[in-house]
């Protein structure tokens, strides 16, 4: 392990005083030799490290930036952090979840967590850094799935203001819309035609969008509709319409008879409850299996070929990476609370599937910790890997509840969310090729070992603290995930009892594994070194554990086994992903990146191979998919009037310019050192000089880079108009 403890990289640093440290919000503490984060461009809201030089009148404060530059702020524009080593961070934390322990062995295990925390060996999610331990009502829980929506107005204004709520507290929120009737129903109290499923998401889309999580990104949305829908086809072109579905990731919902219907090139129709059966406004709640097993009717709305819907899935991932695919009978198959409830719905980022109203907590192993000479230090990995679940398990008891129904369903269950970070780095140091099949056989023994520690740590924890109150031993073992554990620890469970009914997950985990510099989530690197050009001039950076490599090695080829998302075969992500699937209860974020060239035939089997290798879902991501793309604009039911452009005049000041209904616009392709962006320039109307907007896509929706380049997008936008 390293020597040097809880070490951050400037950038990591940044994020830790930025983001996590506990700050003094009035700032009456504030005076001259503080440490502050301070905006240095009120038009961007960028944030710099700097040391207070000077306390003016009138709330003035001269602030010098780390890299020398002097600012001039105003107190607003500065936060005080009152933790400026994580050490205190860190300390903060572990007091704060071990407060939840008997008092006799409270000290203990704050020893324990301590040790847990120091040198980044495990990284809680950043709603518990930013929580514990203070007296903030900030939820820790970064997963939610909320109910299907109500199939009335109530309902869906209901639903919106609960997602609303999560969202503003900083929680992502994933939804199933297949509760809504289709398109152009009829809706007997309103004597009227229901807009449709796609239409009412595109308002849950929308109010995403507006949305703030403490001022630094936008809300995070997942919207899902199941494959019997008879909106499903508008669904799964609807994020190649502009003006449809814009702030949410997408995903369909696959069972397995659609599945072989599609194997077998059979029919497939799609359906809906009757709306009429006396029942539908009490008992529908978008469990389709449930309705029917209840014995009401449903009415068939089309009858087609499957594969003319999967083919549309698959045109779709190929032209614009959405949608995802959930084969949501597999999930519930392998879930341990299938027996309860319905999993009908994942988080924004795939990596948690919820019950409605389930919540759940995320942590991640620094897989980067635990290597030592190319091999695995297992002794050290086991300790953290226990100690990780108490402390999750922990979080439960000690974070604040908004929700009375999250509160309800998650101390029923007892979800936890253990998942890692660093594997690109770990294979790097035991030289092993990301993806190669040294790789994967290694990778499913790795995760083999977390999942049985996992396990086999809650039952202790079973034993001691009692387990879930939803568990059944006789019903959780009868699970697909429980059914290939061994047998000694299947008794096990069966004997003592289990204190939570998932553990393990995969989250892409982008900020914390930036911060403690380290390969994010599952994922392989997209770089190895990029130019960045800042205020002192341009320097070209590297991936820490190459350019440690690089020291080491000076004037050397790179080695094979330094394997970039790019290097590597598509059929290599989904054949990752499958080894680590097989042994994580819930689900995984990751993305299978596809070169440009890549067809729609090929972008199929790599959809049917993410089927077939027992994964829980998936999307792909191809390459330059959007270049020089010509976006669909939104179809329009009525003509729209034409707008002129106002006339500025040279004696008035410029009025903000008309935005046409339908615009034309154009996506450009940029490689950047965490992914490829997209760049939408939308102009109205034939000349250069009539460029009015832009929007920049780049990293996963929901994500802190998305966020700052949605910003970006529209302070550009603004200017031009």
């Amino acid at each position: 392990m390293s020597s040097a403890k809880n070490e951050l990289s400037a950038l990591g640093r940044k994020i830790f005083l930025d983001r996590y440290a506990l700050k003094d919000v009035r700032k009456e503490t504030l005076k001259v030799g503080d440490v502050v984060v301070a905006v240095s461009n009120p038009k961007t809201g960028q944030r710099e490290i700097g040391v207070v030089t000077e306390l003016k009148a009138a709330d003035g404060i001269t602030v010098k930036l780390d890299d020398g530059i002097v600012l001039h702020v105003k107190r607003e524009d500065v936060d005080k952090p009152l933790e400026i080593e994580p050490a205190q961070m860190l300390a903060r934390v572990a007091k704060g979840i071990a407060s939840i322990e008997k008092q006799e062995v409270r000290t203990q295990w704050e020893t324990e967590f301590n040790w847990l925390l120091e040198d980044w060996k495990f990284v809680p999610g950043g709603r518990i850094l930013t929580g514990a331990g203070t007296d903030q009502n900030l939820t820790y829980f970064n997963c939610y799935v909320i109910p299907s929506p109500k199939d009335s107005r109530g309902g869906i204004i209901a639903s919106l203001g609960q997602m609303t709520e999560i969202m503003s507290r900083g929680g992502g929120v994933g939804m199933n819309i297949s509760s809504l009737r289709p398109r152009h129903s009829y809706v007997k109290g309103v004597n009227g035609r229901s807009s449709g499923s796609v239409s009412w998401g595109g308002l849950f889309s929308f109010v995403t969008g507006l949305i703030e999580q403490g001022g630094s990104r936008r809300g995070a949305l997942m919207l899902i509709l199941n494959v019997w829908h008879p909106d499903i086809l508008d669904f799964i072109n609807s994020k190649r319409e502009m003006g449809k579905i814009t702030n949410a990731n997408i995903s369909v919902g696959i069972t397995d008879d659609f599945m072989e219907a599609v194997r077998k090139d059979g029919d497939w129709e799609t359906y809906f409850p009757d709306t009429t059966d006396p029942a539908y406004n009490t008992d529908w709640d978008g469990d389709i299996n449930k309705w029917k097993s209840n014995g009401h009717k449903v009415v068939v709305y089309q009858k087609q070929k499957a594969k003319k819907i999967w083919d549309a899935i698959v045109e779709s991932a190929w032209a614009s990476a959405e949608p995802g695919v959930f084969f949501i009978d597999r999930y519930n198959k392998m879930s341990n609370s299938w027996y309860y409830s319905t999993i009908q719905s994942t988080n924004p980022c795939g990596e948690q599937g919820l019950p409605p109203w389930g919540v759940c907590n995320l942590g991640s192993i620094n897989l980067s910790r635990f290597v030592e000479n190319k091999k695995v230090l297992y002794k050290d990995l086991g300790r953290t890997v226990r100690a990780a679940v108490r402390f999750l398990d922990n979080v439960i008891d000690d974070t604040p509840y908004f929700f009375e129904e999250n509160k309800k369903q998650q101390l029923s269950e007892r979800r936890i969310g253990l998942g890692t970070m660093g594997l690109a780095d770990m294979l790097i140091k035991m030289e092993l090729a990301y993806g190669s099949d040294e790789s994967l056989l290694f990778i499913e023994e790795l995760y083999k070992f977390i999942c049985i520690e996992a396990y086999d740590e809650s039952s202790d924890l079973a034993k001691e603290k009692g387990s879930f109150p939803y568990f059944d031993a006789d019903k959780l073992l009868q699970s697909g995930f429980m059914k290939q554990m061994p047998q000694d620890l299947r008794e096990k469970v069966r004997k003592q009892g289990l204190r939570n009914v998932t553990l393990l997950t995969q989250a892409p985990t982008g900020t914390t594994g930036t911060m403690v510099n380290t390969s994010t989530g599952i994922e392989p690197y997209y770089f190895w070194e990029w130019e960045r050009t800042g205020r002192m001039g341009t320097n070209i950076e590297r991936v820490k554990v190459y350019e440690d490599w690089v020291k080491a090695h000076p004037g050397q080829k790179k080695p094979s086994y330094f394997v970039s998302a790019m290097d590597l075969p598509p059929e290599g992500h989904v054949k990752v992903q499958a080894a680590i699937q097989k042994w994580v209860d819930s689900s995984i974020s990751k993305t299978g990146n596809t070169p440009k060239e890549y067809t729609v035939e090929q972008t199929g089997k790599l959809y049917e191979l993410l089927y077939d290798l027992g994964c829980k879902g998936g999307t792909t991501y191809r390459d330059g998919s959007r270049d020089t793309q010509v976006l669909t604009a939104k179809k329009e039911e009525k003509e729209e009037p034409k707008v002129e452009k106002p006339v500025v005049s040279r004696s008035t000041e410029p009025k903000p310019r008309v935005r046409s209904t339908v615009l034309q616009g154009t996506t450009y392709r940029k490689a950047t050192p965490i992914g490829t962006a997209y760049i939408t320039v939308n102009c109205d109307g034939p000349n250069p000089s009539d460029i009015f907007e832009v929007f920049i896509n780049v990293a996963k929706v929901g994500s802190d880079v998305a966020a700052d380049a949605e910003g970006l997008g529209r302070l550009i936008s603004l200017m031009l108009r």
